[in-house]
C-alpha cells in the first residue's frame, strides 16, 4: 500500500472524531429519543452543538480536496515527500482543530486551520513539481 493510501486510511478515524463529536453532542443536547425521530421541529442548537456542526461541515469541506490529492498522488505514482508531509501536517492540524473549535478558542484555531490548508497546498505543489 502506498503512503498516500495510508494517509487516507489514517484520515478515517479523524473523520470519525468529528462525526462522533457532533453526534454525541447532538444526542446530549436534544436527547436520545428526539435523535431517533425525523427531527421535523428541531429547536435551536446550543453553542457547543453549533460549534460541533460547523467544525464537521468545515472538515467535510477540506476533506474532499485531501482525498482527491491523495488519490491523484497514488494513481500518478508520485510518492513525493512534499505530498506525504503536507498530508501529515493537514491531518495533525485537523486533530488539533476540533477541540480548539469546540472550546471556542479564538485566533489559534484560525492559525491551526491555516497551517492545515498549507499542508493541502504542499500536497498540491508536490504533485505539480
Amino acid at each position: 500500500m502506498t503512503t498516500e493510501l495510508w494517509l487516507l486510511l489514517v484520515s478515517l478515524p479523524i473523520y470519525g472524531l468529528y462525526l462522533g463529536a457532533q453526534s454525541l453532542i447532538y444526542r446530549h443536547h436534544y436527547g436520545l429519543w428526539f435523535a431517533q425521530t425525523a427531527r421535523d421541529e428541531e429547536g435551536p442548537p446550543s453553542a457547543l452543538l453549533g460549534r460541533a456542526e460547523r467544525a464537521l461541515r468545515n472538515f467535510n469541506e477540506t476533506f474532499v480536496p485531501f482525498v482527491v490529492l491523495c488519490l491523484v498522488a497514488h494513481l500518478a505514482d508520485r510518492s513525493d515527500p512534499l505530498v506525504f508531509w503536507g498530508g501529515v501536517v493537514f491531518l495533525v492540524m485537523r486533530i488539533l482543530y476540533l477541540p480548539l473549535y469546540l472550546f471556542g478558542v479564538f485566533a489559534i484555531r484560525s492559525l491551526v486551520w491555516l497551517i492545515g490548508a498549507l499542508g493541502l497546498f504542499a500536497m498540491f505543489f508536490g504533485l505539480l513539481f
